[in-house]
């Protein structure tokens, strides 16, 4: 492993050869690429850059930002930095302390040098690049003891191979900002996949993404669980591009204070009801409509079944994303819109999933009705119900299907 330090605030450091000078002179030239994200322009090279990640990053960045508020001091580690426009922003925005920016490709590191040198000055001893791959560095954080307060791996794919070494670098009510793009397991296309990966054998759903992010939640949780950790989740976030999964941890010891959320999850073809399975049901489950067809049942984890997020949490998010103009400034992926659908999902009396509106009409036999109309009818009928961040033509509502059906006929007077 190659590592340039312009700087650190750590008594502790890095074995392989080290050079003073802000530039490795064996970097391959970059090709230049300048984009420019929340008034900050910086370069990519030849490295993967996608701008419809911005909106994950901005989540990051707020959720950084509330750590140093609370604690006054925040040290990250950016675990698969790529240009380094995360690090970029955890110095600049979040006010880190310090960030370690890593990426495994040495040729990324002319770009990640030059972009964090135009917000913070090899003087202010406030960073410093390592060249290895995410599982080493993280492994020799955790040997030298030299813990940070946020780690950031932005995986690709299904890789769950750094959580434990992720757990072990994390400081104790610190966090972790992990990341899936394994569209193909969630959607139930890869079992066996999805099981050695995360522990679930996932079957197609028709709340997949939402699946997406409980499959991974819960590897975390079983992983944290084995080194005596327990981990809560604080928001969880769904990207139709890519797709992305991305869900921030806060890592804590012992036991969960309100018990363990990590049980299997069935759908019923037939019906459309959804319902959550308890390890010790699992040799007595059917559905509710007593149907006979033949594999109708659809069961799938073991999953996270609690909260995908933190209301109050957001709340202080959204707070502060307003301080900094981000809400209502035009960008195309409207941040308040998210958070605000995000602190509604975070309803303690909704359920996992969501519906789409165009299963209730195919189960009604009825043309789609109008989004605001049908949450309008389920809500005067008792009923719990928000709009999903997942899925714009989707409910999520503890209202069960067979009422979902019927308010529909009403509603279109079938």
């Amino acid at each position: 492993m190659r590592s340039l330090y312009p700087t650190t605030l750590s008594s502790s450091s890095f074995h392989p050869k080290v050079t003073n000078s802000p530039q490795n002179p064996n970097h391959k030239p970059f090709t230049s690429h300048h984009e420019t994200e929340r008034g900050f322009q910086f370069q990519t090279g030849n490295t993967f850059f996608r701008h419809e990640s911005a909106t994950g990053r901005d989540l990051g960045v707020l959720a950084a930002a509330l750590y140093k508020k609370s604690n006054n001091s925040l040290r990250v580690l950016d675990a698969m930095c790529g240009c380094g426009i995360r690090s970029l922003r955890y110095l600049a925005e979040a006010k880190a302390d310090f960030v370690l920016a890593n990426d495994a490709n040495e040729e990324c590191n002319g770009v990640i040098v030059s972009n964090l040198l135009s917000v913070s000055s090899e003087d202010e001893r406030r960073w410093k690049v390592s060249h290895a791959v995410a599982n080493r560095v993280l492994a020799e954080r955790y040997v030298e003891r030299d813990l940070f307060d946020f780690v950031d791996v932005d995986s690709f794919g299904s890789d769950s191979s750094f959580f434990r070494l992720a757990f072990d670098t994390v400081r104790l009510g610190g966090l972790l900002y992990v990341t899936s793009t394994d569209g193909f397991s969630s959607g139930g296309h890869r079992p066996n996949h999805s099981l050695a990966a995360y522990g679930a054998y996932i079957q197609p759903l028709p709340y997949s993404n939402e699946i997406g992010l409980r499959m991974l939640i819960g590897g975390a949780m079983r992983e944290a669980s084995i080194l005596g950790y327990y981990i809560s989740p604080l928001f969880s976030y769904y990207s139709y591009h890519g797709p992305v999964f991305r869900v921030l941890l806060c890592l804590n010891r012992g036991k969960p204070p309100h018990g363990i959320h990590y049980r299997f999850i069935g759908y019923c073809e037939s019906c459309g009801h959804s319902q959550a399975i308890c390890w010790d049901k699992l040799g007595q489950i059917r559905c509710p409509c007593g149907s006979d067809v033949p594999d109708s049942l659809l069961v799938s984890g073991p999953l996270w079944t609690g909260p995908l997020h933190c209301a109050s949490y957001l709340a202080e998010m959204r707070a502060l994303a307003g301080e900094w103009g981000w809400l209502g400034d035009g960008v195309k992926n409207d941040l308040d819109q998210l958070l605000c659908r995000m602190i509604d999902e975070s309803d303690p009396n909704l359920p996992f999933g969501y519906i789409k509106l165009d299963e209730i009409a195919s189960r009604a036999k009825v043309n789609s009705p109008r989004l605001v109309t049908i949450m309008s009818a389920i809500q005067e009928e008792g009923y719990t119900i928000s709009r999903s961040h997942i899925a714009n033509n989707a409910i999520k509502t503890n209202c069960p299907m067979s009422e979902c059906v019927r308010i529909a006929k009403v509603i279109q007077n079938a």
